[in-house]
């Protein structure tokens, strides 16, 4: 099962084809905001409601939308606790919608930092703002980029080194070296030539793909 889950940051019209028809739809508290303007009804509204607000809430549940409350005073961010939800509802696929931009840039990095989540291993989890697409790839292991030539793609490791990284159909090549955590080296490689991946053996690295020109 795919699952779209919706938060409260940036949101693009052309976000709104993203959805299909057969998807689990959650939002994480705002992120019904958006849903609302798409006139898309959510399977199940998430988090502390502290932005949606009671009315809100009373709004949503008069049209049978589930919504699960939560604490104000928690561990988890509103994101965090849809994904759970959309995990512990059979998803194995999930897009984040709105996770990036907002007002907030401490919950934009948390939500990417989600990505790279080891819990989440075994579930595709991306990020979309538009054109730009976000996943995260955790060695040993490889994924496929699935654009075309001109399509920018930065490589930024997390927690720590990513070691042994290998590209295929990228400008600058990378033959099993060594990505170092807080550096810019895997910033702004480009396609160049389909079918293009990126491998590693060790470590994490948030893959951005983003075409130039694209919004």
């Amino acid at each position: 099962m795919r699952a779209v889950v919706v938060g409260h940051g940036d949101v693009l019209p052309s976000d709104r084809a993203v959805i299909r028809d057969d998807d689990f739809i959650v939002a994480a508290d705002g992120g019904a905001f958006a849903l609302e303007r798409w006139k898309v009804l959510p399977h199940l509204v998430v988090g502390d409601m502290d932005s949606l607000g009671q009315a809100g809430v009373e709004r949503l549940a008069r049209q049978g939308i589930a919504v699960a409350k939560f604490p104000a005073n928690k561990d988890e961010s509103d994101l965090e606790l849809a994904v759970t939800q959309a995990i512990g509802a059979g998803a194995q696929e999930i897009v984040l919608l709105g996770a990036l931009g907002g007002d907030r840039l401490d919950h934009e990095a948390a939500n990417l930092l989600l990505l790279a989540d080891p819990g989440y291993d075994g579930v595709r989890i991306e990020a979309r703002r538009g054109a730009l697409w976000v996943r995260a790839v955790r060695g040993p292991g490889s994924l496929s980029l699935d654009a075309a030539a001109g399509t920018l793609v930065t490589l930024l490791p997390v927690a720590a080194d990513a070691e042994g990284v290998r590209t295929e159909g990228l400008r600058y090549p990378l033959a099993g070296e060594r990505l170092a955590f807080g550096k810019s080296r895997g910033l702004s490689n480009e396609i160049i030539s389909t079918p293009a991946s990126v491998a590693l053996e060790r470590g994490v690295v948030l893959v951005f793909m983003t075409p130039q020109g694209g919004t």
